[in-house]
This record gives C-alpha cells, structure tokens and sequence, in this order.
C-alpha cells in the first residue's frame, strides 16, 4: 500500500509520514556522504551530497515507487572506495543505518521522558518507527544495499568481490526488487519484532 492510499483517507498521517520519510532518507544519505567526506574521499561533496538539503538525496523514480507501492528509495551516495581502503568502506557503509538507528533511539527517549500528546506521540512513533525500517532494510546483506557493502569490506577477497561483481551486472537492480517484494512477509515481521522491542523500551 502506497502513500497515495492516505492521501485521502488520512491526510494528516500522509502529511506526516511523508515528511518523516523525506528526513529520515535526506538522515540516512548525508550520513554516507559526510563519513566518507570525513574519510578522505572528496566524491559526495564533488557531487554536492555532503548536504541536509533533501533535493540533493531523493530519487524521483524512489518516490513514485513510496507513493504507489509503499517502498522506495533515495539516490545512492557516490563514492570511490579506493580512496577509503578496507574498512573505510565498512564505515561509509554502516555510517546510514547507524543514522535511522540514532534517530528512532531519540525518538524513544522523546516518548519517554515528554509529557504526552497525542499528535506528538503520533509523530515520534512514526518517525521511530520508519527509522527502524530503513535500518533493518539497509542491513539485509544483499547487493546495492549497505549489508552488502558492510560484508564486502569485512570479506574483500572472498564475498565481496562476488558482490561488487553482482552489481555491476545490468539486471542486478530488477533482481533485487524482486527479492524485496518476493520477501516482503519475513522482512516485515523481523522489522515488526525489532519496532515492538523498540518500543517497549518506551513503554508504549
């Protein structure tokens, strides 16, 4: 179900939703860039991606895809990992989920400590909760997404040089939607699982 389907049934939660969803990927793709700015490698600020500025990060087609199926994506930050060795890698790669992660921690802490509200609470549960998704969604070790990158730089030699070749192939980005939408049950209740931990520790 895409974001479209609230645009008439709730417009305040799409409103919310898609505000939350602009910032947490704007979050997620400034935190790749800004590490591997501060690693060495000058190719996300060339591009102009060392930025909050949400224009800089989202993907026209990664939209479309949020407003009518319910996922999508923002642009990839470029990088040029021969400027940032081994575990550079490792780092620029980690850096976006670990971003979503720190985000959907405050948000808990937030809820804790507020008074509540009910369009405050509403809104820190949303962004929690997107947050976790695009964490636990980044760390699947599958190509193009960060799990895979964070693999590739623990396993150079062995795994990752399998998946820097996977993505280089034409067809990889189509086989890798196709995974997402042929696993989308399981992905679903291992962020559901990870969200109820989350925000339990909240006590909501």
């Amino acid at each position: 179900m895409g974001l479209l389907s609230f645009l008439t049934t709730n417009p305040t939660a799409f409103v919310i939703i898609a505000l939350a969803l602009t910032l947490s990927l704007t979050a997620h793709e400034f935190a790749h860039a800004y590490t591997a700015d501060r690693l060495g490698d000058p190719t996300p600020r060339r591009m102009g991606r060392v930025t909050l500025n949400p224009l800089a990060h989202l993907d026209p087609f990664g939209v479309i895809l949020l407003l009518v199926a319910g996922f999508g994506f923002a642009r990839p930050v470029p990088v040029n990992f021969n400027n940032l060795g081994r575990w550079g890698m490792v780092a620029v790669a980690a850096a976006g989920p670990i971003s979503n992660i720190l985000i959907a921690l405050l948000c808990v802490v937030l809820l804790k400590v507020l008074p509540e509200t009910n369009l405050g609470d509403t809104i820190l549960g949303i962004v929690a909760s997107i947050n976790v998704v695009l964490a636990v969604f980044n760390l699947i070790p599958i190509p193009l997404l960060d799990g895979s990158r964070i693999l590739a730089g623990i396993f150079p030699n062995t795994l990752g040089r399998s998946l820097m070749e996977f993505e280089r192939l034409p067809y990889a980005f189509l086989i890798v939607m196709g995974f997402i939408l042929l696993a989308r049950g399981p992905l679903s209740n291992i962020i559901g699982t990870v969200q109820g931990w989350l925000f339990g520790l909240a006590g909501v």
